[in-house]
């Protein structure tokens, strides 16, 4: 077949309004790429993504969001509940199920007692909030923390709702939080993606549920705002290294090429997704130098890593990971997420979440502390926190020492540190079996609306058209959670 008859045959829709109408095609490709976003005009130094000026006065340059896959047990670790030793053991009461559907992985069961905590709370900071012993450091800057005790999801599965938290929707395809981030605000170092995963294993529940590359995709978004995620093992991002025998001038040269081929097929055919891959190549290039030097911790000094903890030094740790987070923000990086998966405990929870406690807690608590002296707390949001909460009754059988719990999405907890978070307060309270919110209600969409608003974003007005439609990360609702604000 000839060529250019072939190309004619293979051309989509917005190809060929783009090659009918002189002028359609570039301006079409600027909305794709860059978007109005329903946001004013006024250009503002250093914001070079879709929005042209922040909708309202940023307190937030980068978010650190420290996701803790599997779903922590609040009644553990955060919401402190004394009473519930003396219903230890007795029937979870109709009136506070109130019929709530549950796990395929409880529902066969014919009893479901309570299971108070098997770990001591005591009073920390000046604050005088109760904490579990599970996370002595973290009880430690507790005046530097905002606790929220009352999120909710509608989610009881772990993949819908580790989407639901990621995207908005429990339905796979949406953008993630740090693709719109990326999206709407643009990245601070041209030598960094605006949005860098790291994942780790940690050592409660090692078999705990798998995470998906989708989980911090682009969705719809021109594929230039995915994640990109940071290997422990092997070259950091793949393909980052020239091939071998090819000189770093080859692969310039090369790189120049292609781009010109690129280049050329934009004109053609309008497809966004060209320009990402422009992108892309440039960014992979500039990444050989700049991901190497990030990834080297030897010019660490031996504070780092006292602060951290003694894992900090094993790469792909969750300690090593919040080290890098640091590194990474003070580089400019927009948004850092960490994945830590292993919280899943359903069985043997007192031994499990022993672990996995003592995983995060030193690291977690070191980082908002690390942030602070070097000034960049000032600036930066970390929030910490999984995909819902875990039963009050007990998944299996209760004994003196042992205890499981299931998935519940009626409250959990989470906090939040840094810029613009008002440090030291509790919001929201539980009922005795710590099981139904009975004050003040935040949502998961209430606490991606409070991020993006303390990032000078209001979340009702960064969306994308996509099918006819306006999307935006808290879909038709959520509000800005002004109590934990300063």
């Amino acid at each position: 077949m000839n060529p250019i008859r072939e190309a004619e045959l293979l051309m989509t829709r917005r190809q060929l309004f783009g090659r009918t109408a002189e002028g359609v095609g570039v301006a079409a490709l600027s909305s794709l790429l860059m978007g109005e976003a329903h946001a004013d005009t006024k250009a503002v130094t250093g914001l070079n993504g879709a929005l042209k000026a922040y909708h309202i006065p940023p307190k937030v340059k980068r978010v650190i969001y420290l996701f803790q896959s599997g779903a922590p047990s609040h009644i553990d670790i955060f919401d402190y509940k004394p009473q519930m030793k003396q219903y230890r053991g007795m029937e979870l009461p109709a009136s506070v199920r109130m019929g709530q559907r549950i796990t395929g992985m409880t529902s066969g069961q014919t009893a479901f007692p309570v299971a108070s905590t098997a770990f001591k709370f005591t009073p920390q900071g000046k604050s005088g909030t109760y904490l579990s012993e599970l996370i002595p450091h973290i009880g430690s800057v507790a005046d530097e923390i905002a606790i929220i005790k009352s999120m909710h999801t509608e989610a009881i599965n772990h993949d819908p709702a580790v989407t639901f938290s990621q995207t908005g929707s429990q339905q796979p395809g949406r953008p993630s939080v740090g693709s719109w981030l990326s999206y709407g605000l643009g990245s601070e170092n041209s030598n960094f993606p605006a949005y860098v995963v790291l994942i780790s294993q940690g050592t409660g529940n090692r078999n705990d549920q798998p995470l998906f590359n989708r989980l911090w995709g682009s969705g719809f978004l021109p594929s230039v705002h995915q994640g990109v995620k940071l290997r422990s093992t092997g070259d950091p991002v793949l393909y980052l290294n020239n091939p071998q025998g090819i000189p770093a001038d080859s692969r310039r040269k090369m790189l120049d090429g292609l781009s010109e081929l690129n280049h050329f097929a934009v004109k053609e055919y309008g497809d966004p997704e060209i320009n990402t891959r422009i992108a892309q190549y440039e960014m992979a290039y500039r990444m050989q130098s700049s991901v190497p030097d990030l990834m080297d911790l030897s010019k660490e000094p031996a504070s780092t890593f006292e602060m951290y903890g003694p894992e900090a030094k094993k790469p792909g740790t969750y300690a090593a990971n919040c080290v890098l987070a640091r590194r990474l923000v003070e580089r400019g990086v927009r948004f850092v997420q960490l994945f830590h998966r292993g919280w899943d405990q359903h069985g043997d929870l007192p031994r499990q979440i022993k672990g996995q406690c003592y995983d995060v807690d030193q690291s977690s608590a070191a980082l908002v502390k690390d942030l602070k002296q070097r000034g960049l707390l000032e600036d930066t949001l970390i929030i910490w926190g999984g995909e819902f909460g875990r039963t009050a009754y007990t998944q299996g059988a209760l004994t003196v020492d042992n205890y499981g719990r299931d998935h519940h999405g009626r409250c959990f907890t989470r906090w939040m540190a840094g810029a613009g978070v008002k440090g030291g307060t509790v919001l929201g309270e539980t009922d005795d079996f710590c099981y139904n919110i009975v004050k003040d209600p935040v949502h998961v969409h209430d606490m991606n609306a409070t991020m993006l608003h303390l990032m000078g974003i209001d979340h009702e007005r960064l969306t994308y058209r996509y099918q006819g439609r306006d999307y935006r990360l808290t879909d038709i609702s959520g509000r800005v959670v002004k109590e934990i604000l300063s």
